[in-house]
């Protein structure tokens, strides 16, 4: 995996104990990607669930407030200074309502 090999297991063999949350989107269920997860402890998700990540409404929260960029470079800055102004609170609560989510 490109991404995967120089950016993630580096960074999860440097956290001991951690496990790794992927959503299971199509192309993360292919082979290459599940050859290379099957060496990290990672959560149970079911398929194709990128709703229950809290991730995932963070980068919805961000994409509703993107302005127009007209570069690589003014779309970078964009990003960065919205990340650092979304509130922590949003954030907290994603997280604490998981297992609302996640409930059967």
């Amino acid at each position: 995996m490109i991404f995967f090999d120089p950016h993630v297991g580096p960074f999860l063999n440097g956290l001991p104990g951690a496990i790794f949350q992927q959503d299971n989107a199509r192309p993360h269920t292919a082979r290459v990607a599940q050859d290379f997860l099957r060496h990290f402890q990672t959560l149970p998700w079911p398929a194709r669930s990128p709703d229950l990540s809290p991730v995932e409404h963070v980068w919805d929260q961000l994409k509703r407030q993107m302005p127009s960029c007209h570069s690589v470079r003014d779309l970078e800055f964009a990003v960065q200074d919205l990340w650092a102004d979304l509130p922590q609170d949003n954030i907290r609560c994603l997280i604490n309502s998981m297992l609302d989510r996640v409930a059967v």
